[in-house]
């Protein structure tokens, strides 16, 4: 397995009587709950966080994206990944698990970007391209019916001005550029790693796993159930294009505690699970998916998954069981985790080591207790069909 470290730089000083007045904490509640003074504590707090995990051995930390809400007070990660570059580890890689590139109005400039991160990095740089989820939609007015086209175009230029010889024209049906001529150029050739990160659409796994791309598929945010079916499909849509995927191909994002024992980790991270859970991630279904922004398809699979997510009000102990959430001694972490990859398939872990209102030293204790007692466990671990393929090698 291979270990990063993901945080959500969440507003974990939010009142905790807001949701009586307010349905959620994305797009509408009103900034006035902000402190400026608080988040400038936070901020400093969650980088120091990051930069710890990194020096502990984790092969990188994960960035994100999102816009206009408490959950997550990311909405540059750019920004974030400039501010690691130079402190962090030296041999850590950084991954932007955002750009949601529809909702952004120059997809250039995260070619740029990321040039630049992977210049003053010497090629740290993991590049994550999202659609982003329902909710920047609304926060940045923007058509979700345009979602699927935007994000293709985008993509395809930014790995166009990765690529090609410059000065190039661009002519699309969203973007429009006489003169595509990036200076820098990225530092990886042809261009950065690019992971995509998704809640589980059969559109965008037939994306990742496109021949021509073969890109890292991250699920994020579904239960157990949704993780083996997406890693099953991403393996099915390989096989239709005649080629193996491999497990490095696959990974995900899931949050973990864990403690000197399982009653110890469970008693420390219920209150703060349950506050993600049921505050800091709640919002109503016309928020997490606008009418257009996905297929009929995929909204069928999204809605079995949102019914554990953004549904009603949730329990630790739920979570436990449903699989979104991984939590006790380290012997239980490192069997969950195991079981979890033999049933997936996966080697890369996105571990959310903090989430809601943990505090910072039980956060620390975390990603200390996870770096010493369970990744040197697993690091070794393979799904059995990679064990069978090594042996057979052999």
């Amino acid at each position: 397995m291979r270990f990063f470290f993901f945080h959500l730089m969440p507003y974990a000083d939010l009142d905790p009587d807001y949701d009586r007045l307010h349905k959620s904490s994305w797009v509408t509640l009103p900034n006035a709950y902000y402190d400026p003074v608080k988040g400038a504590d936070l901020y400093h707090r969650y980088l120091d966080e990051l930069e710890y995990a990194a020096a502990l051995g984790f092969e990188g930390v994960g960035v994100n994206e999102h816009h206009q809400n408490a959950y997550g007070l990311m909405p540059c990660p750019n920004v974030f990944a400039g501010m690691l570059a130079r402190r962090m580890a030296p041999e850590a890689k950084i991954c932007i698990l955002g750009r949601a590139l529809p909702v952004l109005a120059n997809p250039l400039s995260v070619a740029e970007e990321y040039a630049v991160l992977d210049n003053v990095t010497r090629g740290r740089i993991i590049a994550g391209f999202v659609r982003g989820i329902g909710a920047e939609y609304h926060s940045l007015a923007v058509n979700p019916t345009e979602s699927h086209g935007r994000f293709h175009e985008a993509h395809d230029l930014i790995l166009a001005a990765w690529t090609r010889p410059g000065p190039f024209t661009w002519d699309g049906k969203y973007y429009h550029f006489p003169h595509v001529n990036l200076w820098p150029r990225a530092y990886q050739q042809p261009h950065p790693p690019v992971w995509i990160p998704s809640q589980g659409s059969r559109e965008t796994i037939e994306f990742a796993a496109d021949p021509s791309r073969r890109y890292v598929y991250l699920q994020t945010a579904a239960p157990a159930a949704t993780l083996f079916r997406t890693m099953q499909s991403y393996r099915d849509e390989a096989g239709r294009h005649g080629y193996r995927a491999s497990p490095d191909q696959l990974g995900w994002s899931i949050k973990i505690y864990v403690a000197e024992t399982d009653a110890i980790a469970r008693a420390e991270a219920k209150p703060h699970i349950e506050s993600f859970a049921n505050k800091f991630l709640r919002m109503p279904q016309e928020m997490l998916l606008p009418p257009g922004y996905t297929s009929p398809a995929s909204m069928k699979a999204l809605m079995l998954s949102r019914r554990t997510i953004t549904g009603s009000h949730r329990t630790m102990e739920q979570m436990i069981e449903q699989g979104t959430f991984v939590c006790g001694a380290p012997r239980t972490v490192i069997d969950q985790l195991a079981e979890y990859q033999q049933r997936g398939g996966f080697n890369i872990v996105m571990a959310g080591l903090h989430f809601g209102t943990l505090p910072h030293a039980l956060t620390m204790k975390n990603i200390e207790i996870f770096a010493k007692d369970v990744m040197p466990a697993l690091r070794d671990a393979l799904p059995p069909t990679e064990v069978a393929r090594v042996a057979a090698a052999e």
